[in-house]
């Protein structure tokens, strides 16, 4: 027990004897005086015990490891191979029943100073911080650089300036404001990531010190939930920065001068325009030691589906003014729904999340399907026509215009680049600005919608009742269908790559395992299914939900 900056012993505690602590007992969890530590070492149950002084234990103290089950309360005291998981008492009957590799921490825990795990952490911690690093300087650059063009379009300004009357000084004036506001926009802009890098770069030097010290003085079993704990919150924080990492673009200021400003000063209506170039920022957020820590520590690939079920959140009817028709849903990264309805309304309908009409959105065209891009912007397909376009999600404002060879309906987008479906069941590859990458053939015949999730593409054809995985250069991993699966018309993918697949005949939502070699029925029309037709998963909060075609969604956990 802590006192301001004392340890107190805490057998002596218990007899209501206040006596400071010299020595800390990691196992245990409390501080010992040297009568105390004495007797825990004569004792059978306590002498093999790992004791560490107090200047040692004030290095690992604030670092969080917590020891009892979120979900039940009891000790964390088993493991299970299999999935990766460490339990309680109380999980191993509720969800790991049928396990046959769950054993004692204590068995596998006492090696884990020296585990890939660890070994791994520290590789994520140092290579992470390595990337921060990188990104700081990038940005600290480009904010130097835009200084210099700034600094260029001044002088080029007053250079200008001092060649005619001063008739153009309020024509100067608005200009220069115009080249202030510009410039500090953007530097508001580098400012924002710089800041969350820096914050970033605080916490995993922290993390990075905590994870030396608990390596070196926390129990065995501290060491192994440690790893696990700050892998995950790695994870985390890395997801987020490479998110706003890849939204974030480079800007660089220029000036177009009135080509009559030195000729006709009392013709001239402004001095010149400030102009801001967006092209996307060359630094990739990305370490290889990391991508195998993910995959080693953190992504459980081999999750059985057997052990997912959806616990209901929220059922809700959506406004049925006129046709219902949806075509695409997606759950938004501020956890609103937004609904795409192919009709001549022209108009998209956002709900908040617990199914409450937010408002209806009129877009350029009839909207078909829906992709998140970034926390502030979505991609908008439009069927027929020859085009889709990037726009904001807070005001919808149209920031592309992407003008497209053929009709566009299915769409989904990752790491910058968007997959679309058009009315030939090939899929066109292309950049955020529109560029033509490539053209994937597909075998399916019947095709409307798509995902895509850490380097596969995933797609439903519902002509030939089979659902498909593939690499991102379109070569086929596995394809899956069985007397469950009648009419898959979309589909969406979790964190492990399961994928979940609505049926339109069979009023069913059904798991189909990462592998392609087994599946699993999670909801029918017992459920309230009636013709489900969409279905999005939003990776952070891990939610689902189900659109059926007259109008009628359910949000669910995933657990």
């Amino acid at each position: 027990m802590a006192s301001g900056k004392h340890i107190l012993c805490g057998p002596c505690g218990f007899d209501d004897v206040i006596k400071d602590a010299g020595r800390w007992c990691t196992r245990c969890e409390e501080g010992l005086c040297d009568d105390c530590e004495k007797a825990h070492r004569k004792s059978k149950s306590s002498r093999n015990h790992q004791v560490i002084s107090i200047e040692d234990y004030r290095k690992i103290e604030h670092v969080s490891i917590s020891q009892i089950c979120e979900h039940h309360g009891e000790n964390l005291e088993w493991f299970c191979k299999s999935h990766d998981e460490v339990l309680c008492v109380a999980c191993v009957p509720s969800k790991h029943k049928a396990c046959s590799d769950v054993i004692p921490i204590s068995a596998n825990s006492a090696n884990s100073r020296q585990s890939t795990a660890l070994s791994d952490l520290e590789e994520t911690i140092n290579g992470t911080l390595r990337n921060v690093k990188q990104c700081i300087k990038n940005r600290e650059s480009a904010s130097n650089e835009l200084e210099k063009q700034e600094l260029e379009i001044k002088t080029m300004v007053h250079e200008t300036r001092t060649k005619i009357n001063s008739h153009l000084d309020k024509l100067q004036e608005k200009l220069l404001y115009e080249l202030r506001s510009s410039s500090d926009t953007c530097k508001s802009k580098y400012i924002k990531i710089l800041q969350k890098l820096k914050s970033t770069e605080e916490m995993l030097t922290k993390l990075r010190e905590q994870t030396t010290h608990m390596k070196q003085f926390s129990s065995d079993i501290q060491v192994f939930l440690g790893t696990r704990q700050v892998s995950r919150q790695i994870v985390r924080e890395v997801e987020s920065i490479k998110s706003e990492f890849d939204a974030t673009k480079d800007y660089e200021l220029k000036v177009s001068m009135h080509s009559l400003i030195t000729k006709l000063s009392n013709e001239v209506e402004e001095f010149g325009k400030i102009m801001v170039s967006e092209s996307a920022t060359n630094l990739d957020f990305r370490d290889p030691k990391f991508d195998q820590a993910q995959i080693e520590i953190n992504i459980p690939t081999s999750r059985n589906i057997s052990n997912i079920q959806l616990q209901l959140i929220k059922t809700f009817e959506m406004e049925k003014k006129n046709t219902i028709n949806i075509t695409g849903c997606v759950i938004l990264p501020n956890g609103h729904v937004l609904i795409a309805k192919n009709t001549e309304e022209k108009n998209l309908i956002e709900y908040s999340d617990t199914g409450e009409h937010i408002r209806h959105i009129q877009v350029s065209g009839q909207p078909y399907d829906i992709a998140v891009i970034d926390l502030d912007h979505i991609a908008v397909t439009y069927g027929g026509e020859l085009y889709l376009e990037i726009m904001n999600n807070n005001s919808f404002n149209v920031k592309k215009k992407i003008s497209l060879q053929n009709s566009c309906y299915g769409v989904s987008h990752m790491d910058g680049i968007l997959y679309v479906v058009n009315k030939h069941s090939t899929i066109q590859v292309m950049d955020l600005l529109g560029k033509q990458l490539t053209t994937l053939k597909t075998s399916s015949i019947g095709l409307p919608s798509i995902t895509t999730n850490r380097k596969r593409i995933f797609y439903a054809d519902y002509k030939g009742k089979q659902v498909h995985c593939c690499r991102l250069n379109g070569e086929e991993l596995w394809k899956f269908g069985c007397g469950s699966i009648d009419f898959p018309y979309d589909l969406t993918v979790d964190y492990n790559h399961n994928v979940y697949v609505v049926d339109f005949v069979s009023d069913s939502l059904i798991i189909i395992q990462h592998d392609g070699k087994d599946c699993k029925t999670l909801l029918t029309k017992l459920d309230g299914l009636k013709c489900p037709i969409r279905v999005n998963f939003d990776q952070n909060k891990r939610t689902l939900i189900v659109c059926n075609q007259e109008g009628k969604a359910a949000l669910f956990k995933v657990v």
